[in-house]
Parts: structure tokens; C-alpha cells; sequence
């Protein structure tokens, strides 16, 4: 069996098993919420009434099987671009038109993503105004929705064809290390995001107050102080313009971190509760969750750059794949570099074989959470933390009752029985 061939069956069995397997896997979370639908569990019986249970499992396997439909569309468009040759006749038709260099490889990244982008438009329609709407989560008006997709797109442009052009020119012109020095890059220019984004690119899209209520500053500023955390400043955002579900966060970097609050939790949590969520996101900072995340992103980046470097020069790559490589020599009219077009089947490889690894890091991700609660309940009284959490399941239409299965592949924070059963002190929490 020649490489491309190897490669192209390779690539189809995991698409196909991955494909599978996820179905799989919504069809038990599905039937595993419908089957515990009538009766709230036994822990949470005088807190949750049947009627926010029902709705949070209705919301749960609305979601799922739209989310059927997705997946199978997601597949259907990976396998369009590749094997059934759609990149390839989208960059053979911009070669004719403009020939090869670096504005076509471009005109090709941004032809991509455009069209990726009109194909996912009537998903993201849906997911907002028919399931979001009919259960009472959407706050967006179609106005606002097109606002939001302008500006997203033009945010997009403005910083994504930069940085592509500059990697582009890496790695037609830093050699057979290109792919260090585009890692590098790619570390700075995430580093600089975390930095810029909260100042500039947030508030194009919402507004952010300074946090008015000064009994509740001060005691945010207390929990910061004892836990020996500064942030430049604590902050509300019009969550609820676009969305009931609520939320808080810590953005930024070094000293110029920020607190942010929706809007939509501070109404629905007390001040104690408030305080206990914001512990709990401080535990991440305390135990450097967020550090040993950004140091496994960077980690496991070098290494995609290193195998892109490596699967850029094998022919089978790109014809397995169902792309024609152009002909490129340097110098020679005519010729078209093949860079853009290893860059997109990279990207659409890399989660057809990845999707295989989501439980390790969904493990990862829920051990970090539990240690979180952990140093929450020791900066804050456990009660108003497990308060909190049972307010933001039934606010957000959380299902208690996931299936374990989905749960372990899934689920990046523990289940409510989970993190409520390691909270010392619940008895008697009102939801």
C-alpha cells in the first residue's frame, strides 16, 4: 500500500470512529437524562423542584440532538475539503486567477475560513434563536447577532492575515527550522492576546463598569488581599445583553489582570456566594492551574509545529488528503508554494485524531476544579460556595443527572453530586 493510500484510509477511520463514537456517546447522555427526567435525586430533593429539573433535562436533550446534527455536519464538511477535493479546487481556481506568492495563499486561508464560516452561520442561528430562545437563555436580537458576526469578522481579519502572512513568510523564507521560529511567534502572539485582549478587543463587544457596589468590593478585595492576589481592577459586564446564563472571570496577565463579573451573577447570587465563586477561581490561580495550562498549550503547540514542519515535505500528505501539491520552485514562473495549503489540512487533521485524547485532559481539568473548591471552602464558608454552585446548575440549566460515561469523555468541571458531595457543610443550602 503506497503512504498516500496508508494515509488516506488512516485519516477515513478516524474520522468515521470518531464520528461514531461521539454519536455514541450524546445518544447515552440523551437517553440517560430522559430516563431520570421524573424524579429529582434523592441529594437535592428539597432544594431543586421537579419542574427546574425537568427543564434543565429538556434544555440537555435539546442540545444533544442538535448536536447529532452537527456532528454529522461537521464530519460532512471535513470530508467536503479533503477527500471529495473542495480545498483543492479552491486553491487550483485562485492559482489561475492570480498565480502563485503570497496573496494567494492568502486570498486561500481567507477563502477557507470564509466559507467555514457561511456554513456554520445557520448552526449558530439556531443554537441561538430557536433552542437559546425556547428556554428562556436568549437575550440577542438579530440585530445585535449581526453586529456581533461584523465585528467578529473584521477583529478576525484585522489580526488573523498579519500573523498569517508572517507565518507564511517563515516558512517559505527561515529555512528547515521554520517551524521553531513560527512556534515562537505563535507563543508571543499569544501571550501578547491575553495582555490586549481585555483592554481593547472586549470592549468592542460589551460594556465593562466598574463594580459600583462598594460592600461588595471591599469584601472581593479582602478575599484578593488574603489570598495575596492583586488585580487592576474588578469590573461588570452586560452579559445579560446576549445571555441569561451567568458567569465570572479573571482576564489579562501579570499585574494587569481583571476581575469581571456578569451582570447576571450578581443578581442571582448573594454576596457570600459571590465572594465563595470568586475563591474558587482564585484556587486556580493558587494552585497555577492557569500557568501549568498555558506551558501545556505552548508544550503540545511546539510539538504540532514540529510534526507540521515534518509533514509539509511528504508528498503523500497533501495527495492523501485529496490535494494536488502545486509545483514549487523557487524561482521558476508559475510556481505556488504549498504552505497555506499545509497549514489547513493540518488544521483539519489534527481533531480528527485528538478527538481521541479528550478524556485525559476533561480528567485533568476536573481535578483542578476540585482542588479549586478545595481552597475555596478554606478562604470561604462552604455552605455559600455549594450554595452558589446549585444556584448556577438551576439558573443555567445544568442537568444533575448526566450520564457517567459522557461525563468522563466530557466534562471538564465535575457533575453538581460530585463537587456538592467534597463540600463540607451543604446541609440545609438553599437553591
Amino acid at each position: 500500500m503506497s503512504p498516500s493510500l496508508l494515509w488516506t484510509s488512516l485519516f477515513a477511520f478516524f474520522l468515521l470512529a470518531g464520528l461514531a463514537l461521539r454519536l455514541w456517546l450524546a445518544t447515552r447522555q440523551m437517553r440517560h437524562v430522559a430516563q431520570h427526567r421524573h424524579q429529582v435525586p434523592a441529594d437535592f430533593s428539597e432544594r431543586i423542584s421537579l419542574d427546574a429539573h425537568q427543564r434543565a433535562a429538556d434544555y440537555t436533550i435539546a442540545k444533544g440532538r442538535f448536536g447529532l446534527i452537527e456532528m454529522a455536519l461537521g464530519a460532512a464538511v471535513v470530508l467536503g475539503w479533503t477527500l471529495l477535493g473542495g480545498l483543492d479546487m479552491l486553491n487550483q481556481a485562485l492559482i489561475e486567477r492570480m498565480g502563485g506568492g503570497m496573496w494567494q495563499q492568502l486570498a486561500l486561508l481567507a477563502g477557507f475560513v470564509l466559507i467555514s464560516g457561511l456554513v456554520d452561520l445557520p448552526v449558530s442561528y439556531y443554537q441561538t434563536f430557536v433552542i437559546e430562545q425556547r428556554f428562556g437563555f436568549n437575550q440577542m436580537t438579530l440585530k445585535l447577532w449581526l453586529a456581533d458576526l461584523l465585528k467578529s469578522t473584521f477583529v478576525g481579519a484585522l489580526i488573523g492575515l498579519p500573523l498569517a502572512a508572517l507565518m507564511l513568510w517563515l516558512m517559505g523564507a527561515a529555512g528547515t527550522l521554520w517551524w521553531l521560529w513560527a512556534w515562537c511567534v505563535w507563543m508571543g502572539f499569544n501571550l501578547l492576546l491575553m495582555v490586549v485582549y481585555p483592554l481593547f478587543i472586549a470592549p468592542i463587544f460589551n460594556k465593562f463598569q466598574p463594580l459600583d457596589d462598594e460592600s461588595l468590593a471591599a469584601r472581593v478585595t479582602s478575599l484578593m488581599k488574603r489570598c495575596g492576589f492583586a488585580a487592576k481592577g474588578l469590573f461588570v459586564m452586560d452579559g445579560s445583553r446576549r445571555s441569561a446564563h451567568a458567569n465570572a472571570y479573571f482576564t489579562g496577565f501579570g499585574a494587569g489582570k481583571r476581575v469581571v463579573f456578569y451582570d447576571t451573577l450578581l443578581k442571582q447570587l448573594t454576596p457570600e456566594e459571590v465572594e465563595a465563586v470568586l475563591a474558587h477561581e482564585l484556587g486556580h490561580f493558587k494552585h497555577k492551574h492557569i500557568t501549568r495550562r498555558i506551558i501545556g498549550m505552548f508544550a503540545m503547540s511546539l510539538l504540532g509545529f514540529a510534526l507540521l514542519g515534518w509533514l509539509a515535505t511528504k508528498g503523500w500528505f497533501y495527495t492523501g488528503l485529496g490535494v494536488m501539491p502545486n509545483f514549487s520552485m523557487p524561482g521558476v514562473a508559475g510556481s505556488a508554494p504549498n504552505d497555506a495549503l499545509a497549514l489547513l489540512l493540518f488544521m483539519l487533521a489534527v481533531p480528527i485524531f485528538s478527538v481521541f485524547l479528550s478524556p485525559v485532559f476533561a480528567q485533568m481539568s476536573r481535578r483542578h476544579e476540585f482542588e479549586a473548591d478545595a481552597f475555596a471552602v478554606a478562604q470561604t464558608q462552604g455552605a455559600d460556595l455549594a450554595s452558589a454552585l446549585l444556584k448556577l446548575h438551576k439558573d443555567n440549566a445544568s442537568t444533575l443527572t448526566p450520564d457517567p460515561v459522557y461525563v468522563k469523555f466530557y466534562y471538564s468541571h465535575p457533575p453538581a453530586v460530585e463537587r456538592l458531595a467534597r463540600i463540607p457543610h451543604t446541609a440545609g443550602v438553599a437553591a
